[in-house]
């Protein structure tokens, strides 16, 4: 009634302050007869408490998407610990009042994600303990006897019903019972009791007896007194047995252990430790005593286990022993028993090396982790420990311990110590990764061994992918310690025109005859490391080989960019910090990666703990009753209730449910052993692609700065227009020029006359050219400068390209361009030749009074049956053969050749992903016009045939314009057979080539010569 009382204090407060009634207003009555009518009766339902929660969990979820993770915890964290906590007026918790309150605060706000909330410290009232001694107050003044003992326990019967079960006899119970004599045991008594009698605190000593150990690695340690039960004294039995069956048998002194101390010492020789007494370390060998024993194994069964036990620490020891050469925490003062350290860095060891003894130290620390926390199971007693059970927890461990050593040995220890770093890190790496391929093909029974060997390749690839990180995203090739399998060479800078093919240098090693190689990433050979000295092994980084290329193609690509755009990003150096720090490091992208691919198993894992216990239960049922039913059918029972009886009297047992799954359900492979589905194809999944994709950005953005910025494509271009005189109109008013002064027997190799006729031509329609144009002569070799057709080959042309354009267009390319522009104003001078000879130049020569020959046709035809008339029928017949033949060759060149070849490549250009890819591109087409120009050496035969006529073209214009009475009839029978076996002779070279398919470019030139032969 009280409580309705004061609400109704509250319901009165409340109206007066909403409507401003006073009490005294008789209208006030209503309002409050209202107000208690809508309290007491009122229609609302109570407030749902799954309703809330629902809410409450919803709301969680909007700010864990909305990434707002600290509202998020702490949300869900205040609502729980309010859920938790105890009202005033109410017991317990989690009641309807707590929902109701939750109901109200819920509805009275306003979109809790958008708020702005930061989480306040709260100090906690601390509970003040009531210190005052009631007991003490309340006795006051009152005798109480609290005997002569007062230290001891009250007596209760439940301790006297205990002490009388352990006083009963146990052998019923399979326990055997101590049967010591009773004369040994009075013998200890009194040995204790005369020991208490000489201490002055014998509740002291009493407890240093129980809880100090003996002294057993002491010369005086006595003989600790043991049960003299047969299973505690099989070593003396046996001892006794080999007294009497020989008689020369001499019992040695040795020291007793108990099975305990013999556990301990063998969890510290794993530990690390190397001081020990059963284990001693001489001369860097781990051995085990012989002057040991324990009462319950012999002799040699107990020399046997800890000799396996010796080898598993003389591991420990030695791969401790290199981590701490390579940590540095080595002492100069050697421990007495020990050999100084074999392999002392004379400098600090490498990143690699750095990586991997912190991945052998992660691993050792959870080993010792494990052996402490057996040690202290010995300490606390709760369970039984013997020497057995340890190594066969330890079994997995143990072989791991002995794959280290197997990578250890192969990978560091076998290595000679005067082997470049680059060799080490290299051999290191290829050892985790053959090891890993190796165990990984084993399947399920490796699970734990990939595992770890993963791990460590994992921690030990580290400083590679950051020196690959550095260079392909900075163009920094940070490698102080020499351990990466390419170099800079410091000696070429960036801006020289030899960067692209001289600036890293790729080490391989032949593991056969350890002699260092090196090779060049030149233009040709950055993609050709395969096959590069195929014949040998070589000790190359196995898991880059399949992005080497365009992890060297990027690095490069960037150092170049960073070179390029050093001026333009002058006023950027804060934004490419701010991008920097923004940007993940590849090792980062690569853990991501490798997560994300693992997320399944550990997802699968998680579903199979999240499965409700009952429906577990059910599916164990089901399980159990098929394999039941399946053992009933081969006795040819078919009872399926009597198969469900069954499974259920199993699952019944108190750890059937535990031993049934872990022993038969499949479960996936956890998210250690990654390399379920090999590890290439995981490091194809998890890697590579970052690597490419960092290819593909370096490249693309070089291969646009030097189209654009540097105008490459139109640099190719003006190589083609003057070299491959593509720029018809130009070139021609060039070399016309020359021909005219051959023709007219004047002197042509004049360089001021050549360049002011090359600058006057180009600057008419190329003047951003004819500043980078100039020519030049060469000298020539006498024998070719005898015949007309090589008098020009002296003529060089020169285009001057600036940087970095001249990486592609390098000088050996312009060489190429010179051969061809020769070989093509040899034609055109050829052609020239002959296109302007007159007809009736020859008769002008020998006949000049008649000048109106040919002016009356009747005349002209009359003159050509007189014997000089013929002679000059026959060179009219022989110039129009001349010709077909020079017309048919200048087609092929500049239409079957240049033409459709520079449009492959124009083609090719625009598709090129990186630079080395555009210089290949580039001497790929050189190579193809110069191979199709009849250019290359092993084809010659038909270039010295070319050349043969093309001179005989020459002499014969020359012939031509100085008429028949120098020329006679023996002259021009000569030519004619010159130029028939020529003709003839190339139509049946390129008719063979064409018809063994090995030249299809030859056709037309093959079918258009012979048909000027059939024409003959």
């Amino acid at each position: 009634m009280a409580h309705w009382n004061k609400f109704e204090e509250d319901l009165k407060k409340l109206i007066e302050y909403i409507s401003g009634v006073p009490e005294e207003d008789p209208d006030f009555q209503l309002l409050l007869q209202y107000a208690w009518s809508n309290v007491r009766y009122h229609q609302f339902l109570d407030v749902n408490s799954h309703k809330i929660t629902r809410v409450i969990d919803g709301i969680h979820e909007k700010l864990t998407i909305h990434s707002e993770l600290p509202k998020a915890v702490s949300w869900l964290r205040l609502t729980d610990e309010f859920l938790e906590l105890p009202l005033e007026t109410v017991e317990g918790t989690k009641t309807k009042e707590h929902y109701a309150i939750l109901s109200l605060l819920l509805a009275l706000s306003d979109s809790p994600s958008n708020s702005q909330y930061i989480e306040k410290p709260r100090q906690k009232e601390e509970v003040q303990h009531d210190d005052f001694d009631w007991g003490k107050y309340l006795r006051e003044g009152e005798d109480f006897d609290i005997g002569p003992y007062p230290d001891t326990p009250e007596w209760s019967e439940e301790e006297s019903e205990e002490e009388l079960q352990e006083s009963l006899s146990r052998e019923d119970s399979g326990i055997q019972v101590d049967k010591t004599p009773p004369e040994e045991q009075a013998q200890i008594k009194k040995a204790a009791s005369h020991v208490s009698s000489k201490v002055g605190e014998p509740e002291a000593r009493s407890w240093l007896e129980q809880h100090v150990v003996t002294q057993y690695w002491t010369n005086k340690a006595s003989k600790f007194g043991h049960s003299f039960h047969l299973h505690s004294n099989l070593a003396a039995i046996w001892e006794q047995h080999l007294y009497n069956t020989d008689p020369l048998y001499y019992s040695e002194e040795r020291t007793f252990l108990t099975e305990a101390q013999v556990i301990r010492e063998t969890l510290w020789l794993l530990s690390g430790v190397n001081k020990l007494f059963i284990y001693t370390l001489h001369d860097g060998k781990i051995s085990v005593r012989t002057d040991i024993m324990v009462a319950h194994l012999t002799q040699s069964c107990l020399r046997a286990v800890l000799e396996q036990i010796a080898a598993y620490g003389q591991v420990v020891f030695r791969l401790q022993k290199f981590m701490d050469e390579v940590i540095g925490h080595i002492s100069e003062n050697c421990p007495l028993g020990t050999l100084p350290t074999s392999r002392k860095f004379t400098e600090p060891p490498f990143r690699t090396y750095q990586s991997f003894v912190w991945a052998l130290h992660k691993y050792f620390t959870n080993f010792k982790e494990e052996l402490v926390s057996i040690e202290q199971c010995m300490i606390t007693k709760d369970e039984t420990v013997t020497l057995a059970a340890v190594l066969e927890k330890l079994a997995p461990r143990l072989s791991q311990l002995k794959m280290l050593h197997r990578v250890f040995s192969t990978g560091v220890a076998e290595v000679p110590p005067d082997t470049p770093n680059v060799i080490r890190a290299s051999h290191l790496l290829n050892t985790l990764y053959k090891a890993i391929i190796e165990y990984d093909s084993v399947g399920e029974a490796a699970e734990q061994t990939v595992s770890l060997l993963f791990s460590l390749w994992v921690e030990t690839v580290r400083p590679y992918l950051e020196i690959v990180d550095e260079w392909i995203v900075h163009g920094n090739l940070s490698d102080p310690a020499k351990e990466f399998i390419i170099q800079r060479n410091q000696d070429v800078p960036v801006n020289h025109r030899d960067f692209w093919h001289s600036t890293c240098t790729l080490y391989s090693v032949s593991e056969k005859t350890a002699i260092d190689e090196t090779a060049g990433d030149g233009a040709g050979s950055s993609c050709n490391i395969d096959e590069e000295n195929s014949s040998k092994q070589h000790t190359m980084v196995s898991f880059l080989k399949p992005v080497l290329k365009q992890i060297i193609m990027a690095g490069k690509s960037m150092q170049l960019l960073q070179n390029l755009e050093s001026t333009d990003n002058q006023g950027l150096p804060m934004q490419n910090t701010h991008r920097d720090a923004e940007r993940k490091s590849l090792y980062t992208l690569f853990l991501e990666s490798l997560q994300s691919r693992l997320r399944y198993g550990e997802d699968t894992e998680s579903c199979e703990h999240a499965v409700p216990e009952q429906q577990a239960t059910k599916e164990s049922l089901i399980k159990v009753q098929s394999v039941v039913a399946r053992h009933l059918e081969l006795d040819d029972v078919h009872d399926p209730l009597l198969a469900i009886t069954f499974a259920r009297l199993y699952m019944e047992q108190s750890d059937f449910h535990e031993r049934f799954t872990s022993g038969d359900v499949h479960v996936h492979r956890s998210s250690e052993s990654v390399t379920c589905q090999t590890f290439e194809l995981t490091l194809r999944s998890c890697l590579y692609p970052h690597i490419e994709k960092c290819y593909r950005d370096c490249c693309g953005k070089l291969m646009r700065t030097l189209k654009t910025d540097y105008k490459l494509v139109e640099y190719l271009q003006a190589m083609r227009n003057f070299f491959l005189l593509e720029a018809g109109e130009t070139m021609y008013d060039f070399y016309v020029a020359i021909f005219d002064k051959v023709k007219e027997k004047k002197s042509w190799q004049r360089l001021s006359f050549l360049n002011a006729r090359l600058q006057e031509a180009v600057a008419q329609r190329y003047p951003e050219d004819s500043s980078r144009l100039s020519i030049y002569l060469e000298n020539i070799d006498i024998v070719k400068k005898a015949l007309p057709v090589h008098s020009i080959d002296g003529l060089t042309l020169s285009y001057k390209v600036p940087w970095p354009v001249d990486i592609v267009i390098s000088s050996e390319c312009q060489k190429i361009y010179n051969q061809v522009f020769i070989l093509l104003l040899q034609i055109k001078w050829a052609k020239y030749s002959l296109d302007v000879l007159r007809f009736d130049e020859p008769i002008e020569a020998n006949e000049k009074p008649q000048a109106g020959l040919f002016e009356n046709s009747d005349r002209s035809f009359e003159a050509l049956k007189t014997p000089v008339g013929l002679q000059i029928h026959r060179m009219f017949l022989l110039r129009v053969k001349l010709m077909h033949f020079v017309n048919s060759l200048h087609n092929y060149i500049m239409t079957r050749i240049l033409h459709s070849t520079g449009l492959e490549f124009q083609h090719q250009i625009e598709e090129a992903k990186d630079l080395d890819q555009l210089i290949k591109i580039h001497y790929r087409y050189l190579s193809t016009i110069y191979d199709r120009c009849l250019l290359r050496e092993k084809i010659s035969i038909v270039k010295d045939t070319i050349m043969k006529v093309l001179n005989l073209v020459l002499m014969f214009a020359d012939r031509w314009q100085t008429g028949l009475g120098v020329s006679k009839i023996e002259s021009i029978e000569k030519m004619e057979s010159d130029f028939k076996n020529c003709h003839m002779f190339l139509v049946a070279v390129l008719n063979k080539a064409v018809c063994r398919g090995s030249f299809p470019h030859l056709e037309s030139l093959a079918s258009s010569l012979m048909a000027g032969m059939e024409q003959s």
